[in-house]
Order: structure tokens, then C-alpha cells, then sequence
């Protein structure tokens, strides 16, 4: 594994994250970073799986929480964000050939993980998309002990259009070769969400620091960001959220929490399939938007106690 670049504000005194450059069977280049705790005796590690739009120095904060209760913890851009490459050439929206393509990066993390001799057991953790992405890889028998989710993306919130609607919409677009353009209302077309839109409408935290933050972090780092879903994205999003509902629960411990106030992702396709995994836990966040993690501190470290206790059990 050769070193990759990983970017910090000037303002964080900490020790940045080793990041590292991976190939997949398909030839496209992923990043990934780990993050290591200094405690002599590890618990354990934990496979970060980020949500669409989504870069590793994200989660630098959850990582040093997880690294100070014992645990290394190691994230991957995914295809076609990041500083992972990109699949088109145009760079901005958000975009995939096929969903399962992600489980070829999920592949290449754990060769990481096992070349790097992250400690086990390992757990998953996994946010929005990269809870879809960690859905499917559990079904291909991940090597986790225990998988936590945050507002995953089993299910995709429309509003107002219906599923097929949208579905339609985006198999349109794609016939006419416009698939890779980004879809009105998936956000951002050539900036990124924390750019585009106010902190009064966000849909993702109440956290003003955290708000603030993401906006500097995109600010400073254009090179990490992506806008709104292309067509293509959405009618194969749609489509595998379809084919996960239909799958088994896996056989392992799971938390998977949900915001009162979620707008992005399915509340309902989250409550039915814990309703339907044994083992599971349903933590339901008063007043939590879609990004728990980045939420106010007491939301967030409501989240961050449970998952630790999950992990613990497991």
C-alpha cells in the first residue's frame, strides 16, 4: 500500500490519520486512513463505512472518540468520492456504474485491514449509504463480530414523488444519455450540500459547530466533495434498497439508530428491518437530524455510549 494524502484544518493539534492508496479488481484507486489508539491493549477495531457525498477526515472526530475507548478504526473513500477516483468526467455528481461495484471497495478495505494487523474483533459502523453498502457486504459475510448503524440508507426518503415515479424518471434519463448528470433535488449540482444550502434548513444536524466545520472542511478542501446523486445513481440506489429488503437479517449483534426529525433516508425501511433482526436495538433519537454522530453533543453522545456498549457485548 502506497501513502496517500490526508488533509487537517490548521487549528487541529492532533496526529492525523495514515492514509493509503488501495487498487480494485476493476482498477479503480481507493483511499482509505486509519486511525490507531494508543492504548497498549486494543479492543478491537472498527470498518468505517461512510455515507454518499462523504470523505474520510469527516469522521476524524468520531475516530479519536473510538480511539480513546480502545479502537483502531479504519475508513475508505468510496468510488467516485473522495480523493478515490472519480467515474466520469464530470467529477461533481455523485455516480456509480452499479451498486454492487461498492462491494469491490469493501473487499480491498478488509485485505487493508488484514495488511495493516488491525486487532480484532472487528465491528462495523456504517452511515447512510454506507449502511446500504454494509447491508449487502454483511449478506457476503463481512468479518465483523457486531454492526452499528446510523440513519442507514435501507430506504430512501422521496418526499413527495413515488418511488416509482422516480424510478422511472431516473431510467428516462439514462436512456436519453443523460444518467450521469446530477438529479434535480439530489442536492448540489457543481458546489456540495454544506455549501448550497443554510444552516436555518440543513437537513443533517442542529449542531452549529459541527455546521460549521463541515462548511470549512469543504471550503478548504473542494477537492474531497461531490454534489447532487446522478440519475444513474438513484435508479440503482433505489433498486438495491428494493433487493436488501427482501434479504435475511444477518446473524450478529446490531444497533441502528434513527433521528426523529430524519428526512433523508427511510424511517420506516429502518424500523421494519429491526422489527425483523434478532439481536437488534432501535435507538431512537429525539430531536436528531440525519447525522447523529455530528448531532449536538448530548444526542451524540447518547449514540456514541451505545454503540461502545455494543461493541462491548458483542
Amino acid at each position: 500500500m502506497d501513502s496517500a494524502p490526508f488533509h487537517q484544518l490548521a487549528d487541529d493539534p492532533l496526529e492525523p490519520a495514515r492514509a493509503y492508496w488501495l487498487r480494485a479488481e476493476d482498477g479503480i484507486r481507493l483511499r482509505v486512513a486509519c486511525w490507531e489508539t494508543a492504548r497498549a491493549a486494543a479492543e478491537g477495531s472498527v470498518l468505517l463505512f461512510p455515507g454518499r457525498t462523504e470523505y474520510i477526515e469527516k469522521y476524524a472526530p468520531i475516530a479519536r472518540r473510538l480511539n480513546a475507548a480502545g479502537y483502531h478504526v479504519l475508513a475508505i473513500d468510496w468510488r467516485g468520492q473522495g480523493l478515490s477516483d472519480r467515474l466520469q468526467a464530470d467529477p461533481r455528481p455523485g455516480h456509480v456504474g452499479a451498486f454492487s461495484d461498492y462491494q469491490r471497495d469493501v473487499v480491498e478495505m478488509v485485505v487493508a485491514a488484514e495488511e495493516l494487523g488491525l486487532p480484532r474483533p472487528w465491528h462495523l459502523l456504517a452511515h447512510s449509504m454506507g449502511g446500504c453498502i454494509g447491508l449487502a457486504a454483511l449478506e457476503s459475510d463481512l468479518p465483523v463480530a457486531s454492526a452499528v448503524f446510523s440513519a442507514p440508507m435501507w430506504g430512501i426518503n422521496l418526499r413527495r414523488l413515488q418511488h416509482g415515479v422516480a424510478l422511472g424518471i431516473a431510467y428516462l434519463a439514462g436512456r436519453v444519455g443523460r444518467g450521469g448528470v446530477a438529479a434535480p433535488g439530489s442536492g448540489g449540482t457543481r458546489s456540495t450540500y454544506v455549501l448550497d444550502e443554510s444552516f436555518s434548513a440543513n437537513l443533517l444536524t442542529r449542531n452549529v459547530d459541527e455546521w460549521a466545520r463541515l462548511v470549512r472542511e469543504a471550503a478548504s478542501w473542494p477537492d474531497l466533495t461531490i454534489g447532487g446523486a446522478s440519475f444513474d445513481w438513484v435508479s440503482k440506489a433505489l433498486n438495491e434498497c428494493t433487493r436488501l429488503s427482501q434479504i435475511p437479517s444477518p446473524d450478529l449483534p446490531m444497533l441502528v439508530s434513527l433521528g426523529s426529525d430524519e428526512r433523508v433516508v427511510s424511517g420506516q425501511a429502518i424500523r421494519d428491518r429491526a422489527a425483523r433482526w434478532p439481536g437488534s436495538t432501535l435507538l431512537e433519537v429525539p430531536g436528531a437530524r440525519h447525522e447523529v454522530m455530528m448531532e449536538t453533543p448530548p444526542l451524540r453522545d447518547l449514540f456514541i455510549q451505545a454503540m461502545l456498549d455494543r461493541f462491548a457485548d458483542s
